[in-house]
């Protein structure tokens, strides 16, 4: 069974630009229209989505949706920049304490593959920014290859793993994970975490052996 899934924390930056939340009641109306968002996307994708479908689900009145946000463009262009961001959150503190970098990527997989499972609906709202807007498709993946490539680089410096780790390293393991989240996480949920997360982590040991 996944893991409760954690109740993000919202970017005032998430919001149409000049349209940030000042107060804490804002900043909960803003984090009720992304997940709302989340779902209406998901449900019905980006062209049969509407704002009302939106501010329906998120029981928010339509003048709270243009208080923050211009248009559904600019609503799903901030929701991939959001659920980027959570995945982020949701990994990283499992990263950051795992004792040695096989052991980090191991924990980044079973902790993505989590949130998946909690967020069925990142797949299709991700796959459908590339049609919708290329450029925040495109940095979410580059971003989160940043972020593998990083680590990865700094667990050589520790000589957890081979020196010679690079870009490619990092690209071919989120893409790893991208379809083991798809599989696992998306289609079915017949493995538990950390079954999955043990035979990726024995393979990588052997792969990335110094």
């Amino acid at each position: 069974m996944a893991d409760a899934p954690v109740a993000p924390a919202t970017s005032p930056s998430a919001a149409s630009e000049g349209k940030a939340p000042r107060t804490e009641r804002g900043r909960k109306t803003l984090r009720a229209i992304l997940d709302a968002a989340a779902v209406e996307f998901g449900e019905r994708g980006f062209h049969d989505a509407s704002v009302s479908g939106i501010t329906r689900r998120a029981g928010v009145a339509l003048g709270s949706f243009y208080t923050y946000f211009d248009s559904k463009d600019a609503v799903f262009r901030a929701l991939v920049r959001d659920m980027s961001d959570q995945v982020r959150d949701r990994v990283a503190p499992a990263i950051r304490a795992a004792p040695d970098q096989i052991a980090a990527e191991r924990a980044g997989l079973r902790e993505f593959v989590a949130f998946v499972r909690g967020h069925k609906e990142i797949y299709r709202i991700i796959d459908e920014a590339e049609f919708v807007d290329p450029a925040s498709f495109k940095l979410h993946y580059a971003t989160t290859a940043e972020r593998i490539a990083a680590r990865l680089k700094a667990g050589a410096e520790r000589g957890e793993i081979r020196a010679d780790v690079s870009e490619v390293h990092a690209w071919a393991i989120m893409g790893m994970n991208v379809f083991l989240g798809l599989r696992y996480g998306v289609w079915e949920e017949d493995l538990t975490l950390d079954t999955i997360a043990d035979t990726v982590a024995e393979m990588l040991a052997r792969g990335l052996a110094p």
